[in-house]
């Protein structure tokens, strides 16, 4: 092979191919967290948060093909405890469904199993859901003023209610694999409505 009489030309291929295979795919879709808050309400704590969302072109394709994709919000409160594992204190999830309707050529947006919401392009639908509002997680009793808890926010694809046949594929894919970071920090209820 030509490349390999020289040694420097060698090094460099061996270079450029390493980090085409550490390098994400242009296509793989990621969900991060931007920011979240916590604050207390009349009865119960609510959630605010925003992500940055981005499908990715395999995931856009699927939608466009009539694949519809499943995502899940959790998020959970816990208290560290020395002597034990952590306390689990409250809990949330909240499903979203996003589907394209050929008929329509819009994109539909269900969260929960209240809300269904239809949006010209799949900008907007993603818009709409990378935003939580006023999302009730706890009861105000469920959390002592003054206490330290720890909270951890999510949101992802649900690969379980995928068709059958993408699921097996999901699992050696990478295309399939839809990157979600976790979103740690910590929460001190205060006496005032508004605590971050």
């Amino acid at each position: 092979m030509p490349c390999c009489r020289n040694p420097l030309r060698l090094l460099l291929v061996i270079v450029l191919a390493g980090s085409l295979c550490l390098s994400r795919p242009a296509w793989a879709g990621t969900i991060e967290p931007i920011s979240a808050r916590l604050s207390g309400g009349e009865e119960a704590y609510v959630l605010s948060a925003e992500f940055n969302l981005d499908l990715g072109s395999h995931f856009e394709d699927a939608l466009s093909r009539g694949v519809p994709l499943y995502f899940v919000l959790e998020l959970e409160i816990t208290r560290n405890r020395w002597y034990w594992s952590n306390e689990h204190i409250a809990g949330r999830s909240l499903n979203y469904r996003l589907a394209y309707i050929p008929l329509t050529r819009q994109y539909r947006l269900s969260s929960g199993s209240t809300l269904h919401q239809n949006f010209p392009s799949l900008t907007e639908a993603l818009r709409v859901m990378s935003r939580v509002g006023a999302l009730p997680v706890a009861e105000r009793g469920a959390l002592k003023i003054g206490d330290t808890y720890q909270v951890a926010l999510r949101l992802g694809l649900d690969q379980q209610q995928l068709p059958k046949p993408l699921q097996v594929d999901a699992l050696a894919n990478r295309d399939w694999q839809l990157q979600a970071k976790v979103l740690r920090w910590q929460f001190t209820p205060t006496a005032e409505r508004e605590a971050k």
